[in-house]
């Protein structure tokens, strides 16, 4: 097994460090560069996973490929075609793309085809989901009638808190929100239905958008497990949470210690860093058919 990379430390200007990617200004670009830290609850973890920002990245690039006729951020995803001088990192291999510059919407556009997390949560409080009603006696993941859009604030610190589609609106314009919706819900729908194929439920994801000469772009990552739940479609039984091919595993392990989900969390034991790792690189290879490029 590959080492884990955290932190990239590259002689480019650094715009932004997330909590899974390093963001490099390239003057008219950036370079996205898919570290393998990984984040429950907020925390970033010890220790990453590794390989994890390879399988983000490369299966972000499968979906931005099969979806090409909708806009994306991506310049240049074939490392051997990137700059000179970003070719002298190989580490970059398979984890990073050089993406186009735009204007962030600050929404999270959140497509939910089954009801589970915090979705669940508010069916159960209020029998609604971001303020939009839905039939009684729903369960822990079921499949709901039809897929819905649920967005969220973008929040620099703590959990994204989810806003009804007014809000949205007046917050990113009517125009824009409606968009956004029928975006999501279109691309979502496209690809749970593809994914069901290859035996994988994805029960929820969120997709970020961006804004170049007045054109919706889609940025960031796509359908990923880090921004998705995936679900074996063999195991998927109503009434209960189903395994999962995304973190949720390490989320399993991090209830069971007692932590109280303030910093620092407890470290990763080996076990659940390999089982982990596992999962990440068996979604891949269960979504692309394909083999994950190291």
């Amino acid at each position: 097994m590959s080492s884990a990379i955290g932190e990239t430390n590259l002689p480019f200007p650094l715009a932004q460090r997330g909590k899974v990617r390093d963001v490099y200004d390239l003057g008219d670009t950036y370079l996205f560069v898919a570290t393998d830290r990984i984040s429950a609850f907020d925390v970033v973890l010890s220790p990453g996973i590794p390989d994890k920002g390879r399988v983000l990245n490369q299966i972000s690039n499968f979906w931005f490929r099969r979806f090409g006729q909708i806009e994306n951020h991506l310049v240049e995803a074939e490392f051997e075609r990137f700059p000179a001088d970003v070719r002298k990192h190989s580490e970059l291999r398979g984890r990073s793309v050089i993406v186009k510059k735009c204007t962030v919407v600050p929404i999270e556009c959140v497509a939910r085809g089954y009801l589970v997390g915090s979705g669940l949560k508010e069916y159960q409080q209020s029998g609604k989901v971001c303020g939009i009603a839905l039939e009684p006696g729903l369960k822990t993941a079921s499949r709901l009638p039809q897929p819905i859009f649920t967005p969220a604030t973008k929040e620099e610190t703590g959990h994204d808190q989810n806003i009804s589609f007014e809000r949205m609106s007046a917050l990113v314009g009517g125009g824009v929100a409606a968009k956004l919706r029928d975006l999501t819900l279109s691309i979502y729908s496209q690809a749970a239905e593809y994914a069901r194929t290859r035996g994988i439920i994805i029960a929820d994801t969120k997709f970020e958008f961006g804004v170049l000469d007045d054109r919706i772009i889609w940025i960031d990552e796509a359908l990923t497990p880090d921004s998705s739940r995936f679900w074996p479609a063999d195991q998927y039984s109503v009434g209960q949470n189903p395994p999962s091919y995304d973190k949720q595993f390490v989320r399993d392990w991090l209830e069971s210690t007692g932590w109280d989900k303030t910093p620092p969390a407890p470290e990763l034991p080996p076990d659940v860093v390999t089982r982990t790792r596992e999962k990440y690189i068996e979604a891949f290879r269960e979504l692309t058919g394909q083999e994950l490029t190291f």
